[in-house]
């Protein structure tokens, strides 16, 4: 069952996604909204090339390393959004 706090707000508001780019890069962090200008996320932790399951990993069981507080991703580099807690590891 699934709980939408914030009726005016995205579904997916204040839940810690993967977000994963067309070109390979991989964002941990809280998604806040999608406008015009992207997908926004909060406190956001990146990663790049081998290693991306082990970083997911390390990341669900410890928290993420945030690099920045704030990241605006266009629209069209997303590849994909999956929950965090959507993943099995």
């Amino acid at each position: 069952m699934s709980h939408v706090f914030h009726h005016e707000r995205h579904a997916l508001h204040g839940v810690t996604v993967v977000l994963e780019t067309v070109s390979g890069e991989t964002y941990l962090g809280r998604f806040d909204t999608e406008d015009e200008r992207g997908v926004h996320l909060l406190n956001v932790g990146k990663h790049e090339g081998a290693g991306r399951d082990d970083f997911l990993r390390r990341s669900a069981k410890f928290g993420i390393r945030v690099e920045q507080k704030h990241v605006v991703l266009p629209a069209a580099s997303v590849a994909k959004i999956t929950p965090l807690g959507d993943l099995a590891f």
